[in-house]
């Protein structure tokens, strides 16, 4: 049996993933999450997800964002003895940060497609669009969670892939729609 890989995030509705809570990427519109109305229904997702995670995976760029912030945040304390991949190709060991329970590099997808194949459950992929991008072309995403937000950017880094692909259908597991205009919707790729 095969672990799941879930990739799950905020995303605008016209498909924008990064910045959701500041400038950090430099676009102009950065921090929309913040800037909707705070309704605490709307992120019962993310709570969720922490009973199911077993294990975390980062793209080297959320990796570094996120591991010197994580450890110490009360919001994910759950994660943090969990298991962490970093799939990436320049990360040197050096760069693992200590006490955030362990970490393994990974360099290529047929790394990732091998910890899959491992035992275990749900591989959870925070932010990490383009990681994202490529383990969907890969075939390798089994499930997206997304809390779509009612804005609109235009620019962007977005999850999925604009090439000429073969057609990926999913299949809608759960979905809300919650008074701010958020809509969560979770999706199994069809395999």
């Amino acid at each position: 049996m095969t672990r799941e890989l879930v990739w799950t995030g905020f995303m605008t509705l016209d498909g924008v993933v990064d910045s959701p809570g500041g400038r950090v990427e430099g676009h102009r519109s950065g921090g929309w999450v913040l800037s909707t109305e705070f309704v605490p229904e709307a992120f019962a997702l993310k709570g969720d997800e922490l009973s199911e995670t077993t294990a975390l995976m980062f793209g080297r760029r959320s990796y570094e964002a996120f591991a010197p912030i994580w450890p110490g945040s009360e919001d994910h304390a759950g994660y943090k003895d969990l298991p962490k991949y970093v799939v990436s190709g320049t990360l040197g060991q050096d760069a693992i940060v200590g006490d955030w329970g362990p970490t393994e590099i990974l360099r290529t997808l047929d790394d990732v497609a091998a910890v899959k194949q491992s035992d275990g459950g749900a591989i959870f992929i925070h932010g990490s669009a383009e990681l994202a991008r490529g383990l969907a072309d890969a075939d390798l995403i089994d499930r997206y969670n997304l809390l779509v937000f009612p804005v609109l950017l235009g620019a962007g880094k977005r999850v999925f892939s604009a090439a000429d692909r073969d057609q990926q259908k999913l299949h809608l597991r759960d979905s809300t729609a919650y008074s701010n205009g958020v809509l969560k919707a979770v999706y199994d790729v069809m395999h």
